[in-house]
C-alpha cells in the first residue's frame, strides 16, 4: 500500500492596501511565507520591491513597515495580489497548485481607483494570472480598455528571481512606471 502524500497547505493572501488617489497598483501573485507570517507585502528581507521603490520614489526601505506603506501611499502606490488563496507548499510561484486558486476580484478594487495610471505586474506568474482573469472577465476587459490602462509585466522582485541583477530590475521598473516623467 502506497503512503498518502501530504495535503498542501492553503495559503491566504493579504488585503489590498490602497487609497483612492493611487496612480500605480503593484500586483503580485500570492504572498510568500515571510510576507504571510508578517502580514506585510514584500516582507522577505531579500525581496527587492522596497529597495526598488526607494530608488524610484524615495521611500526608505529601512523604515518600519507602516511608515513604508504610508510613504508608498503618499507616492500614489497601492498593493494587492491576484490570488486570494491557493494550495502551495513554501513560497515559490511554481508551487502554487493551479486548480486550487481562488482569485481576488480585481475589478472591485480597480473601480475604487479613479486616478490609476499603471498596473505593475510583479513577475511572470502575476502576468499569467492577470491575463487569465482578464480573458475570463468581460467587465474587466472593458474597464481596462476604456481607461487605456498601462499594464506592465515587470521582473519579479522575489529573491527566487536572482538571475536578474538588481540594476536590471530597477531599470525595467523605472522605464515602466516613470518613463520620461515622474508619476
Amino acid at each position: 500500500m502506497a503512503s498518502a502524500t501530504p495535503t498542501e497547505p492553503i495559503s491566504i493572501g493579504l488585503a489590498p492596501i490602497w487609497r483612492a488617489d493611487a496612480k500605480v497598483l503593484i500586483l503580485g501573485s500570492l504572498p510568500g511565507v515571510a510576507s504571510r507570517q508578517a502580514a506585510q507585502y514584500y516582507a522577505h528581507p531579500r525581496n527587492q520591491c522596497w529597495p526598488i521603490l526607494q530608488q524610484l520614489f524615495g521611500i526608505d526601505a529601512n523604515l518600519p513597515y507602516l511608515e513604508r506603506i504610508h510613504g508608498a501611499q503618499q507616492q500614489g502606490i497601492a498593493f494587492w495580489d491576484l490570488v486570494q488563496s491557493a494550495k502551495r507548499r513554501g513560497s515559490l510561484d511554481s508551487a502554487i497548485i493551479s486548480k486550487s486558486i481562488a482569485s481576488n476580484r480585481l475589478l472591485e478594487l480597480l473601480t475604487e481607483l479613479p486616478k490609476l495610471q499603471h498596473i505593475a505586474l510583479n513577475g511572470k506568474k502575476a502576468a499569467e494570472l492577470f491575463d487569465k482573469q482578464r480573458a475570463s472577465d468581460l467587465e474587466l476587459q472593458q474597464w481596462l480598455t476604456a481607461r487605456n490602462m498601462q499594464c506592465h509585466v515587470l521582473p519579479s522582485t522575489s529573491p527566487a528571481n536572482a538571475s536578474i541583477h538588481f540594476n536590471d530590475k530597477l531599470a525595467s521598473w523605472r522605464s515602466a512606471l516613470l518613463g520620461d516623467s515622474a508619476i
